[in-house]
This record gives C-alpha cells, sequence and structure tokens, in this order.
C-alpha cells in the first residue's frame, strides 16, 4: 500500500495535479533542492591553509553545513567528472575516463537518466544555468531536462595577447574593467536570484554551474584589488623534486609548469602572478555564490531547501610540479563538499563521500523514485542523520583504464598500469611528499585498499588526457 501511494503521489505531481500552491500552503512539503558547482576549486577556502585567500560566502556556508574534507572526484578533470555525478555512475564503469566531446553520444551514457531529469519525472520544477555537462547532449534532450531556457555562456571574457602567461589565451590574467554583466557566471547568478524570488507551486531542483575559478584569470577589478598589498606566496605544499620518488606513469600526467612564462619576468614570479589572478577569480566565484545564497535566505524557500556545493574536481597550483588537475594526488582529487540542510546543525563529517554519492543522495533524501540503472555511489542520508556514521567505503579516483587512486581517512594509494605504486600517509604528510610504497611494513595495507580498485575497467569512450610537458613524457 506504501509502495502505491508513493506512486500516486508522483504521478499526481508530474500530471501537474495540485490541490494548492506547495511552497505556500505546505502540502507539498518535499524538499527545494539547489545545486552550486565551481570548476577547478581547490580546497584552500575549505582547509583554510593559504592565508591571502578571501572567501567570505564560502566561509558563512560552511558555518551552516556539513562539510566534507574528505570527499573526492571520481576522475580528476571536468567532462568524465561532470558524466559521473550527473548519471552517479563511475568511469570504470562507462568508459568516460578523460575529456572527449563524444562523452554523452551513442553509448550507455546517452540512455542514462540525469539528475535533473530524474526530479521532472518525480514532479520537480527543473532549473538549470551556467556549466553542466562541459560536452555536448542532446539540445532536444537538454531542453526536456529543464524547464527553464538553459543559458550556458562560455568561459570568457578572455584577455589580449599581451597578457597571455602561456601560448594560449586560456593563461590570460588582467583584471577586467568592464561590467559584470561580460561574466557568465554574473548574468547566471542574475537568473538564479530572479528564480529564487519567483513564486512557486512545487518544489524545485535549481543546478547553477559556474565556470570560474577555472581560466582565464580574468575577474572583474575588485577582485584583484582584494590582493593587491597581498603577502602571494607559492602554493601550500609545494616542494621543488617532489617528483623524484613518483613512477614514470605518475610524471608522464604532469605539465612541469614548462608552458607558462612571461618576458622579463622569472618563472616564480610568473606562478605568484598566476596565484594571484586564481585567487582573485576565487573570490569572484565565492561573490556570485553568496548573492545567490543571500536570495535564498531571504526567500520563503529558506527553510526547505538542501544546497549541495562542490567543485568538478581539485586544482595543482605548482605541487608535484603542475599547475591544472588530472593526476591522482589529493591535489587534483579531492574537492571542497559542503551540504546545508534546512534545520540541521554544522558538523564535519569525516566519511570518504564521493561526487558519485551526490545522485542517489539527493533521490533518497527527496524521497524520488529512482532512475532504472544502479549507482555506483550510496546515500548519504545516514550521515545527514549521523555525522559519526559508519561509512566502510574509501574514494575513488580514476583517469584512464587501470589508473587507480583510493583514499580512506589516513591514506591514498595509487597503482598505474603498468603495477607502480604510490602510497601516501595523511596524517604526517598531507601534501604527499613522501612515496611509502616501497616500505616493506606498508604490505597488508596496501593489499587492503587494492580490494576497493575494481577488478575489469570499462573500455574508454575516446579522448585524450591532459597535455603534458614533453620533457616529461619520456624521463
Amino acid at each position: 500500500m506504501c509502495e502505491y501511494l508513493k506512486k500516486l503521489t508522483v504521478v499526481i505531481a508530474i500530471l501537474g495535479i495540485q490541490f494548492c500552491p506547495a511552497q505556500k500552503t505546505g502540502q507539498d512539503r518535499r524538499p527545494n533542492v539547489i545545486v552550486i558547482v565551481v570548476d577547478d576549486m581547490n580546497m584552500w577556502s575549505m582547509l583554510k591553509n593559504y592565508a591571502p585567500l578571501q572567501t567570505p560566502a564560502l566561509d558563512r556556508l560552511k558555518s551552516q553545513a556539513l562539510y566534507f574534507p574528505h570527499a573526492s572526484c571520481a576522475a580528476p578533470v571536468c567532462i568524465p567528472s561532470r558524466a559521473s555525478f550527473f548519471s552517479g555512475r563511475a568511469p570504470y564503469e562507462t568508459g568516460a575516463y578523460v575529456n572527449y566531446r563524444g562523452t554523452w553520444d551513442n553509448n550507455s551514457l546517452s540512455t542514462t537518466e540525469v539528475i535533473p531529469e530524474t526530479f521532472k519525472e518525480n514532479g520537480y520544477i527543473t532549473w538549470g544555468m551556467g556549466k553542466i555537462f562541459h560536452a555536448p547532449i542532446n539540445a532536444k534532450r537538454q531542453d526536456k531536462m529543464f524547464d527553464n531556457k538553459v543559458e550556458h555562456g562560455g568561459f570568457g571574457p578572455f584577455a589580449k595577447k599581451e597578457y597571455h602567461y602561456a601560448k594560449s589565451r586560456w593563461f590570460s590574467i588582467k583584471p577586467w574593467t568592464g561590467p559584470d554583466s561580460d561574466f557568465p557566471d554574473v548574468r547566471n547568478a542574475n537568473a538564479a536570484i530572479s528564480f529564487l524570488q519567483q513564486d512557486h507551486d512545487r518544489p524545485f531542483f535549481m543546478y547553477y554551474g559556474l565556470y570560474r575559478p577555472h581560466t582565464p584569470y580574468t575577474a572583474p577589478k575588485r577582485f584583484y584589488d582584494l590582493y593587491e598589498n597581498a603577502e602571494i606566496t607559492m602554493a601550500p605544499g609545494y616542494l621543488p623534486g617532489d617528483l623524484d620518488d613518483v613512477p614514470l606513469q605518475g610524471r608522464q600526467l604532469v605539465d612541469s609548469l614548462l608552458q607558462y612564462h612571461k618576458e622579463g619576468r622569472s618563472k616564480e614570479e610568473v606562478l605568484l602572478e598566476m596565484i594571484r589572478g586564481y585567487c582573485a577569480n576565487y573570490s569572484f566565484a565565492d561573490w556570485n555564490i553568496g548573492r545567490v545564497m543571500e536570495a535564498l535566505d531571504k526567500s520563503p524557500y529558506a527553510d526547505n531547501t538542501i544546497v549541495v556545493f562542490y567543485s568538478d574536481n581539485g586544482f595543482h597550483n605548482g605541487t608535484k610540479n603542475h599547475w591544472v588537475k588530472s593526476t591522482l594526488w589529493e591535489q587534483a582529487d579531492g574537492v571542497p563538499f559542503l551540504v546545508r540542510l534546512p534545520g540541521r546543525t554544522p558538523a564535519e563529517c569525516l566519511q570518504t563521500v564521493s561526487l558519485l554519492d551526490v545522485y542517489p543522495t539527493l533521490v533518497d533524501y527527496c524521497g524520488l523514485e529512482p532512475p532504472a540503472h544502479e549507482f555506483s555511489g550510496k546515500s548519504m542520508v545516514p550521515v545527514f542523520n549521523d555525522p559519526e556514521a559508519d561509512w566502510n567505503r574509501p574514494g575513488f579516483t580514476s583517469y584512464g583504464e587501470n589508473y587507480s587512486s583510493v583514499r580512506d581517512k589516513r591514506y591514498r594509494y595509487i597503482r598505474y598500469p603498468d603495477g607502480s605504486e604510490e602510497l601516501y600517509d595523511h596524517k604526517h604528510d598531507p601534501y604527499e611528499h613522501k612515496n611509502l610504497a616501497s616500505d616493506p611494513s606498508y604490505k597488508d595495507l596496501i593489499s587492503e585498499l587494492s580490494r576497493s580498485i575494481p577488478g575489469v575497467f570499462a573500455t574508454s569512450l575516446g579522448g585524450k588526457k591532459e597535455k603534458t610537458a614533453k620533457s616529461v613524457r619520456n624521463d
């Protein structure tokens, strides 16, 4: 009988049969959902380990939320990470390991139901704006999954060549003096604010995807001004020679920082200027997030909305002699992850959750009829109810067939396709400077962590890994 009533409720919602406005009367009190996803944001705002960085909005959100310091992405680059958390399916099951424009075409993902589709089928209003899949998805399918007209916007504005810090417009650094509306993150935040100011007669799922702090490092000038007199230092954990005990296949993922240069500047000066640009764009993203959160808190939906915030992957900023992401180390795989629950006390949750867990969690928390496919992750609702709940499931990140990174509360274990290994003890070595894999005293631990590596990896859908420096490929 309960199952029948649940399905009847879903059918009624889908048909639009409403007895009265849900949010005004409280008769349909299923929670609203806001998912905010940033691009290439590292853990500095969460760990507070880089003193110059200013993130007041994220600081406030963290003080209100469940904070997961050991959260991992399923893949350390944009497209496969987004494919995994939108589908709830791991890269080793779908073959989506690296950036590939055909990720959603003519394969199992092309028919896999994604988060907004599930919410829509369960009677929710669905709203999406900004950076979503980062790969083309059938336009008719996207039109069906969101009720609004989706505007993406892109990564711009880009600066002229004189502001480039590599042979690419992507690494341009410039305080922007044009209007804020030149940035899609601003326009999309404006649209999100407008949506939250409207009356809605059904619960909603809202997805706001930011393009920052991803390159190019253009941001309104006032965010650069925040760091004008700041003491910008190299990234925490930066260590020259840090690759000395890293296997060849690990070093082959590294860009060696060779492509970043500016005439008349030393290498260190260039990297420090890039970190300043990264911080400015980080604060710019923070400001946009704060505006959306303020609009939510001023709306009638504040007391019945779950807010989920995370980055699609981490970022190196010079650690391991690498700037971007696309590795199996903590800096690329660990992601800022917050969940604000209405009426729930904030807490730090040490469970090794994954972005794969977002989809099954939202289905569980909102009482939705789940999609037909099985999830690779699992619901975090037991952790919502008890921040100290047992988890017993390490985080797992992959970046290609048999490229594996396992993260429990204390250790990270990495295994490459050729069988070479790395092991790091985060209690004593949070920046993974000392590879312990060759120490025989860790043999049993490695065996235990290895159990989380899949026995079979799906064949890759295609694409290629991020560009690496030629001098590293054959070291």
